[in-house]
């Protein structure tokens, strides 16, 4: 059998020629893990050594189209969903179980296979010395949902990125654990690197009140990052994401004629008015098209937001001038959400 490294050097050069990745991950997948193999228990095993590197890098994910997702809740929640659309499709390439776990019989029809691991497997495909919570592990394929546009798109493109572009969320600049949520109906994320977690309830938040997709701008955190995947819930198969840069979201604007909102707050606002949140504003908002833009607390939204956008904020007692981005998205999302959901 080949080695990890020279199967792996082969892939990347293949990925180059245009062929089906999620295919071509397949194949990778049946290389490393022969179909015979119904229980792995060294954690040097080179299907293993593929997993975590899924789960750790970025790049390597994106190279592979696929995802390491842990526990089995976020699992079932990506199969409760494919269970609701009409083409249903095997979204799981292998479902990985602690030996003794019981199979979940609602996965088994998304799964390609299962295979049984034994615990010290589990603590490495999870990066985890504590897995008492975690029976399941599914390696899936990142769903067609996503997209990242290159410089090469044409200006028709934008009209395949998200099906019915009303109400989408957008993140600008946020750097760390504090941020705001600035715009509505459109989300753009730019800079969401130093807690995944927060981008994960953001997605979360935007499926539960049926937001259309979500856009992130240059320098935010993958959304296929291990704790963002478990934050959102699996909420990142479940709607339109796309990353992009100001250039393309400024084509998706004006395509659909966008209303552009940023959360700013109030008192930092110099030379622009700042509007409060209301659901005055909301209900005059219900016929637009809208993108909501977040910046970070420490430095607010880039110039490029502001000067482009309506800036609005969110009213609040004392002294206190923002919230956790999480927070005050979901505040948001909530508020502006499609008029037939209040």
């Amino acid at each position: 059998m080949q080695t990890l490294s020279s199967s792996l050097s082969s892939l990347v050069v293949v990925c180059k020629c245009n062929v089906d990745i999620h295919s071509l991950e397949s194949n990778v997948g049946t290389t490393l893990l022969p179909n015979n193999v119904k229980f792995i228990t060294n954690p040097s095993n080179p299907f293993v050594k593929h997993c975590v590197k899924l789960r750790q890098s970025s790049s390597y994910r994106h190279s592979h189209a696929s995802v390491l997702l842990l526990g089995t809740t976020p699992i079932r929640e990506i199969t409760k969903y494919q269970d609701t659309i009409e083409e249903k499709s095997s979204v799981i390439h292998c479902l990985l179980l602690h030996d003794g776990a019981e199979v979940p019989k609602e996965m088994c029809e998304f799964s390609d296979r299962i295979v049984r691991v034994s615990s010290v497997v589990m603590k490495k495909l999870c990066g985890m010395q504590s897995i008492d919570s975690i029976e399941a592990v599914a390696l899936l394929k990142i769903p067609n949902s996503f997209c990242r546009v290159d410089g090469n798109h044409r200006e028709e493109d934008f009209r395949s990125w998200f099906p019915f572009p009303h109400r989408v969320l957008v993140l600008d600049g946020i750097q760390g654990l504090n941020f705001l949520l600035y715009g509505t109906c459109l989300t753009s994320i730019r800079g969401v690197s130093h807690d995944p977690g927060n981008l994960g309830t953001l997605l979360r938040s935007a499926v539960a009140f049926r937001w259309d997709g979500v856009f992130l701008l240059p320098g935010c955190c993958d959304p296929f990052n291990d704790k963002a995947l478990r934050a959102s819930r699996g909420s990142a198969f479940q709607l339109p994401i796309v990353s992009g840069n100001w250039d393309q979201l400024e084509t998706l604007r004006k395509g659909f004629q966008m209303k552009m909102l940023a959360g700013h707050p109030e008192s930092n606002s110099e030379g622009k008015r700042s509007s409060s949140l209301s659901q005055k504003l909301a209900d005059s908002l219900v016929d637009d098209h809208v993108c909501l833009v977040l910046g970070s607390e420490g430095y607010g939204i880039s110039k490029q937001s502001e000067e482009v956008c309506e800036l609005i904020n969110i009213p609040m007692a004392g002294d206190y001038e923002s919230l956790n981005v999480s927070v005050a998205g979901g505040i948001f999302l909530f508020m502006l959400q499609p008029k037939d959901l209040h």
